[in-house]
């Protein structure tokens, strides 16, 4: 399934995506007639855990093609957020792919690169990134697979890493490269990838069942119709359970957590000359089986 939050009517919900339509799951499965659970939010409905989300899936089989108009509305008829429109902690990888680390500059990694995001940085898979023209002038793109955390997990395995994913998510980590790389103040990579929508996200939250493999996605980047990045989730130098195993053992991770993990070559940065995002810019990041963002660009 396919966790979403939108707007319609002038009312935020959440609920899901299923044949072209958003789905307000509480409304439905008012109608259903089943007492449950009435979860307020995504991330309450991750919090809530395994008998809520089999509800929910149990929910949509029932819905059908059914037409309930309370609780089932045309795509074109909502606007979507974000789906966690405030995740809990935003975990970034830094340099995950070798040929970024290479076109950067850097040395291959021998443990997981960690940085913050903060969630006040979270827009929709349609909104506008501001650039902050009295902050930065080099602001890049860098399309990332997001990982949402299910259940609490404290010092788990790699092996049993997964077991702990809800879902997967496209996420553009949105950078301020002379913030990030300022070294009058040690660097400033929080701030500079932190600054308001610098982290686009969504459309969906697709659960883990529907993805057969996390290190088997393409990964894609387009600036105004042109690809810039075009890469896959096999060439990541530490898996999805590998950095959940690394990120676990001290820090626990909690339902509604993002992991944010990496990005392939190809950003603007890198390039000869240097592109960075401008007004008027259109970029797309693209997943394959989980969507894709449409973010125009504005100063």
């Amino acid at each position: 399934m396919q966790i979403i939050t939108f707007q319609v009517h002038g009312r935020t919900r959440w609920g899901a995506l299923q044949n072209g339509r958003a789905i307000d799951l509480n409304a439905v499965n008012d109608a259903r007639g089943v007492l449950m659970y009435r979860a307020q939010s995504v991330l309450d409905f991750l919090h809530a855990g395994h008998a809520a989300w089999e509800n929910a899936r149990e929910t949509l089989a029932w819905l059908g093609d059914r037409e309930i108009p309370e609780g089932v509305f045309a795509l074109a008829d909502v606007k979507l957020f974000a789906p966690l429109p405030r995740p809990g902690k935003i975990m970034a990888i830094g340099l995950n792919y070798r040929d970024h680390a290479r076109e950067t500059g850097a040395a291959i990694p021998t443990k997981p690169i960690l940085f913050a995001k903060f969630p006040s940085a979270v827009i929709g898979p349609y909104d506008t990134i501001r650039l902050h023209p009295d902050q930065t002038q080099r602001v890049d793109y860098e399309a990332e697979l997001g990982v949402v955390i299910g259940k609490p997990a404290s010092r788990v395995q790699r092996a049993d890493a997964l077991d702990y994913v809800f879902g997967y998510t496209v996420l553009n980590d949105v950078s301020a490269r002379d913030i990030q790389k300022d070294k009058t103040y040690g660097n400033q990579w929080v701030r500079g990838k932190s600054l308001d929508t610098f982290c686009p996200m969504g459309p969906a939250i697709t659960s883990h069942d529907e993805v057969a493999d996390p290190q088997n996605l393409n990964v894609r980047a387009s600036l105004n119709g042109t690809v810039m990045q075009n890469g896959t989730t096999r060439e990541m130098i530490f898996d999805v359970a590998t950095l959940i195993e690394y990120l676990s053992h001290g820090i626990t991770l909690e339902p509604g957590d993002v992991i944010a993990t990496g990005t392939p070559p190809g950003v603007g940065d890198a390039r000869q000359p240097p592109v960075y995002l401008k007004a008027g810019d259109v970029i797309e990041i693209q997943i394959e089986g989980l969507g894709k963002l449409s973010n125009p660009v504005a100063d």
